[in-house]
């Protein structure tokens, strides 16, 4: 076998080289054959067999999952154990329709019948059923779907180019500005009519953003810091949660001009006022405001590309002073045991919605350092497949 036939004219390492061996016996149609005959392999044929139809049927399955959700069935079971009937009833559909729904719901465990006619949720179920922010994105999820109904022309048109994602986020972009709201940022703002794209956005946001700084909320000690910005800050939810949780910390939220009004109307009754500092500005064109030893983005990057977000970690840097800290805390790309969710669900999502791109851990270490901070290290999240947390000091 030649180390020398690539077209990058370089030899093939020894990992390339058995890499290229094992896709050729995998490949083999004769080697499939005996593989799930043969007891010494037939388990892990098995296990690769479900794993690759997972891959080409999961859109079914997530279809499923929002039936579930759309129709409040989920919600509907997780109140009381339901006969047939009552499902039957409650789905209003024919009986063959709704038998098929309540089968597959039990074939992918968000249902299961541990006695005849009656049923109640499954592990799965129970989970989700307990994550509103799971339900939302399922909801959330049509319009990405419609978008890669025909992945290859969306590809080959401008990035985000009259993409349902795209129209969507531009419509939030908008009613951001009007009701004291972020992309990227957070919202606690009350859910609208679902009929309405105000409504889906709140809903989605008010949902979902909390999945994202509870990953960091008890893991850190805020209480070692005397003031902290949260950039992006929107309504205020995630800076009153630190600062109820710790009284003697000074807090400031830096946002846009059209947002911080609302953001002030949502915290006039809150305890945290006298220790609150509303920064009207855009980080796309103003400096960050100085004086805090601590700096928050809490999914603010990866939304945006890479001009804009260097541009915002080099002014954090030259806002905070020496030996301050700055966190982020976002999803990431190329996670352990959460890879799929970075370059896969992130990079095509993203690339949608027209904006933004996720980054490695690694890749935020080496623009922190390149900036100047001095010490950069990972801070652990409970679920890192929902976010990952990065401090750096200057």
């Amino acid at each position: 076998m030649s180390s020398k036939s690539n077209t990058l004219n370089q030899p093939y390492s020894l990992k390339t080289r058995w890499l290229m061996q094992r896709n050729r016996i995998f490949g083999s149609e004769r080697f499939h054959y005996w593989a799930a005959r043969l007891p010494l392999f037939r388990q892990v044929t098995q296990r690769k067999a479900a794993q690759q139809m997972d891959m080409i049927t999961g859109f079914v399955y997530s279809q499923i999952l929002f039936v579930f959700v759309e129709t409040g069935l989920l919600q509907y079971i997780s109140a009381s154990p339901r006969s047939t009937a009552e499902l039957l009833a409650f789905l209003e559909l024919n009986e063959d329709a709704a038998m098929r729904v309540v089968k597959a719901g039990a074939a992918i465990n968000v249902l299961e019948s541990p006695q005849p006619d009656l049923w109640l949720l499954g592990e799965m179920g129970a989970t989700l059923v307990a994550n509103p922010g799971a339900m939302a994105m399922i909801r959330h999820h049509q319009l990405l779907y419609s978008d890669l109904a025909n992945p290859m022309d969306m590809l080959k048109s401008q990035r985000g180019t009259g993409t349902s994602l795209s129209q969507f986020w531009h419509y939030a972009a908008h009613d951001a500005q009007i009701h004291g709201e972020r992309i990227g940022g957070d919202t606690d703002r009350k859910m609208n009519e679902e009929s309405s794209k105000g409504g889906a956005y709140s809903a989605l946001m008010a949902a979902t953003q909390p999945m994202i700084w509870d990953q960091i909320i008890g893991g850190y000690p805020f209480h070692q810091h005397d003031k902290m910005l949260d950039i992006g800050g929107g309504s205020g939810a995630f800076a009153s949660a630190i600062g109820m949780r710790n009284p003697d910390l000074s807090l400031g939220i830096f946002d846009l001009p059209e947002v911080i009004p609302h953001t002030r109307a949502n915290l006039t009754d809150s305890p945290l006022t006298s220790r609150l500092t509303l920064h009207p500005g855009s980080f796309k064109t103003d400096n960050i405001p100085n004086g805090y030893d601590l700096i928050t983005l809490i999914r603010i990057l990866h939304d945006h590309d890479d001009d804009v977000a260097q541009s915002l970690l080099s002014k954090t840097f030259d806002a905070l002073p020496k030996g301050g800290k700055l966190l982020i805390v976002e999803p990431m790309a190329e996670t352990p045991s959460a890879k799929k969710m970075g370059d896969a669900y992130f990079g095509m999502y993203l690339w949608v919605m027209g904006t933004g791109r996720p980054r490695s851990a690694q890749e935020y270490h080496k623009r922190l350092k390149t900036i100047g901070f001095s010490s950069i290290k990972d801070v652990n999240t409970p679920l890192p497949i929902i976010a990952r947390a990065i401090l750096a000091t200057k």
